[in-house]
């Protein structure tokens, strides 16, 4: 039997996670709106076609901010398509994701979704096909009182009061070729700043995220970050940063270790936007809005699961089967984005329902909890407090991460793996430390022996476990609870010493209450 060994301590912080770390995702991408959140005549849909029983899960799940309406989706949306008399929306080809768009949800009908699943509203604006003038425009639809052409229109729409949007993403990897309209650093930059300007004009109160390279790998990644803060620096709050975790060559204890690639990516991206604010002589910092985030790769292979030929309207696209071990990738970024949680101050797990997602539907029919549900809901429910830094002594592996690039696929050696990895929240207003252990291990028990110092005489509040005897376990509408969490048995506490055993290739989460805080 393996053993790690963990030393925590209350005097020793890593930062407060933000209410928007525990963020998801709303784009209109096959049945994530159309059939997801929103299907009129549902058994369980409300007078406004909202889905119940979606609603519920997604209460469950607790996200706490939605992105929206997209990802690719926004780079050719035409915000003014979407608002007004439903009959009169016009219909429009999405090249994004090559389907066609009734616009019968759009704008006002997700700020009513967001009350009614009581989460905050993010939005994205268009800095593909459209641009500044645009950006500001639909600021002043949201957010404007009265007393001018466009607030007055949200009003005749039927939203006397202003939606008080406070986040707004400028845009979406426009360094993607994949993308409508497609930029340089340089065109999105000074694009980005114009934005900035005109919205921030109207309401000085919002945040605003500007675009990073849309993901680590790709041959734009940090010049893109560096140019584009060079030119919007001191017109936004947050750097935007994207990733997929992804299994490609069906090698399980790699694709359990590329949740650390994440980390690095953090800390890089942090290195380079202080490094623009160390050429300017500037205390500012730039926080990290990690808006997409999740693990896909199954549908990400095949060309015809991505689209669907003729033009329809919310195909079946992107609808990603979550198997146990990808439930363990996922736990392995949850812990990642709560270990940064001093420049990580906005997150969202894409998407929330059916492309991607960790709620599925059948259209019609019931919804049910994909595996990767309940990391994410462990790490709403427990995750809010302090996040403390840990000294974390495990047994390691060595692997191979594969890093696919266009055609080819590239790997390189990731040495000294641990085995247990590891974040601690201490909630002050409630009493309790929260022990998050993913063990990495697919055959081996790993006994953790964990020293809480400062807190004082600890005593357990629950603990439980996620795991599956069969890592390509799935949950279906069939078999909706094959995979779920269990109590977790067997915690030791002496005074400040916390033990346990965790089972091989396992998710756990230990509640303890601290008399000390």
């Amino acid at each position: 039997m393996k053993e790690a060994h963990v030393i925590v301590d209350r005097d020793f912080v890593i930062g407060d996670t933000d209410p928007r770390l525990f963020g998801a995702f709303v784009e209109h991408l096959g049945r994530c709106v159309y059939g997801g959140i929103y299907e009129p005549g549902h058994p369980t849909a409300d007078e406004r076609g909202f889905r119940g029983d979606v609603l519920a899960l997604v209460r469950e799940l607790a996200p706490t901010i939605i992105r929206y309406p997209g990802g690719n989706f926004v780079s050719g949306y035409n915000w003014e398509d979407g608002v007004g008399p439903v009959e009169k929306r016009p219909r429009r080809l999405d090249l994004a994701w090559m389907s066609t768009e009734p616009n019968t949800f759009g704008t006002n009908e997700f700020m009513n979704w967001c009350r009614a699943a009581d989460v905050e509203p993010m939005l994205a604006v268009n800095l593909g096909t459209r641009g500044p003038d645009d950006a500001r425009r639909l600021l002043e639809y949201c957010n404007f009182p009265g007393g001018t052409k466009l607030s007055d229109l949200r009003r005749a729409h039927g939203w006397e009061k202003p939606h008080g949007v406070k986040f707004w993403c400028l845009g979406n990897e426009m360094d993607g070729p994949w993308q409508m309209e497609m930029k340089t650093a340089t065109e999105y930059g000074r694009i980005a700043t114009e934005a900035a300007k005109l919205m921030k004009w109207i309401d000085p109160t919002i945040e605003l995220a500007a675009c990073g390279s849309s993901s680590r790998n790709m041959p734009t990644f940090g010049s893109w970050e560096d140019t584009v803060l060079e030119h919007c620096f001191d017109h936004v709050e947050f750097i935007s940063l994207h990733t997929y975790l992804n299994n490609y060559a069906d090698d399980t204890p790699s694709f359990l270790a590329s949740a650390d690639l994440m980390d690095s990516f953090i800390e890089e991206v942090v290195a380079i936007a202080d490094a623009v604010a160390a050429r300017r002589r500037s205390a500012k910092r730039i926080m990290l809005s990690f808006d997409e985030w999740n693990v896909w790769y199954r549908t990400r292979r095949k060309n015809e699961g991505r689209t669907k030929l003729g033009w329809p309207v919310a195909p079946p696209i992107l609808e990603e089967v979550y198997d146990m071990q990808d439930a363990l990738a996922f736990g392995g970024a949850c812990l990642s984005l709560l270990n940064h949680a001093d420049r990580v101050k906005s997150a969202c797990l894409a998407q929330l329902v059916n492309a991607i997602a960790p709620i599925m539907t059948e259209t019609g029919g019931p919804a049910w909890r994909q595996s990767i549900f309940y990391p994410f809901r462990d790490m709403s429910r427990f995750g809010r407090g302090r996040v403390l830094q840990t000294r974390v002594s495990s047994p390691v592996y060595t692997t191979v991460y594969y890093d696919p690039r266009g055609t080819s696929e590239l790997s390189f050696p990731m040495p000294d793996v641990p085995y247990l990895k590891l974040a601690v929240v201490d909630n002050l207003d409630e009493g309790t430390v929260t022990l998050f252990a993913l063990n990495r291990n697919l055959t081996e028990t790993l006994t953790v022996e964990t020293q809480v110092r400062g807190f004082g005489a600890l005593s357990l509040g629950e603990a439980h476990e996620l795991h599956h005897g069969d890592l390509k376990a799935t949950n279906t509408k069939d078999r909706p609870d094959e995979i779920k969490p269990a109590s977790l048995e067997g915690v030791e506490i002496t005074g400040d010493r916390v033990r346990v055993r965790l089972a091989p290739a396992s998710w756990n989460v230990i509640r303890l209450s601290a008399r000390g805080n």
